[in-house]
């Protein structure tokens, strides 16, 4: 007896689903055992060898590493370790971005690794007396108040910060403009610390706010005496002015006396 239209049709489909599940063990219900070494090139640091941790990729290329192993190569070279591409003419460090898909990944496939490095961590600030602030990767999200790591300090001490490369600073007052006026419009807290995309009228704002001077026109930013352009950035400075010395970057600032009319 032949068979029907829509049984054959059924027939077919489930023939294919089967084909499916065969060619796809992602889509098979039997669980499927992959052997880590397997994936090793594809979650090994080229340059240390070993797993990724704060896994980075460079955008020219996509090929990724552990962030401090390419930032500290990257700073004797331009081009990249595994392909040789030029990564960025004179800042190859801002075409990098940390990829948290693949550390996500990294740390889901190799057992321990996470909490391994999470304790490495701890006895780091430990060992020097620090407090470790984390910051939320979605500061809008309601944390979940039984699981979250982010509920352990006390947010209104944090300090937030972006996810930007930081640089350190040292504000010394210009010994020429001190003057009469020696021991005032002085930082009590000299030390900054700041995003390299920040520009010089955005220190010299703080700066102002810091001393109490209301006309921002009477301060100005130096590096050897000579006065900074309003729109350079810190990491154009650092890489012009600072690049190879040790931290922090050590910047002047004078006041001008306002002069009565």
């Amino acid at each position: 007896m032949a068979v029907d239209a829509p049984m054959a049709n059924a027939m077919r489909l489930r023939n294919q689903l089967q084909t499916v599940y065969k060619l796809d063990p992602l889509r098979n219900e039997e669980e499927v055992k992959v052997k880590i070494k397997d994936l090793n090139e594809h979650i090994v640091c080229y340059l240390c060898a070993g797993y990724f941790i704060d896994a980075t990729t460079i955008t020219e290329c996509l090929h990724t590493f552990c962030k401090s192993c390419i930032v500290k190569y990257l700073q004797t070279s331009k081009y990249c370790p595994m392909c040789n591409i030029k990564i960025h003419e004179t800042q190859p460090l801002l075409n990098l971005k940390l990829d948290r898909v693949m550390q996500d990944i990294v740390y889901k496939l190799v057992p321990g690794l996470q909490e391994s490095e999470e304790k490495r961590i701890r006895e780091f600030y430990q060992s020097r007396g620090l407090d470790r602030i984390i910051q939320p990767v979605n500061e809008t999200m309601s944390p979940d108040l039984t699981s979250s790591p982010y509920t352990t300090f006390d947010h209104s001490k944090a300090h937030y910060y972006r996810y930007d490369e930081q640089v350190s600073l040292c504000l010394e007052r210009h010994g020429s403009s001190l003057g009469k006026e020696k021991g005032k419009l002085v930082l009590q807290q000299k030390y900054v610390r700041c995003s390299v995309r920040a520009e010089i009228r955005h220190l010299r704002r703080v700066l102002c706010h810091r001393i109490n001077v209301i006309d921002q026109q009477q301060v100005q930013i130096l590096f050897d005496n000579e006065p900074l352009p309003e729109h350079m950035t810190m990491k154009q400075l650092w890489l012009l002015r600072w690049y190879g010395k040790p931290t922090p970057m050590v910047l002047q600032y004078s006041v001008k006396e306002k002069r009565g009319r």
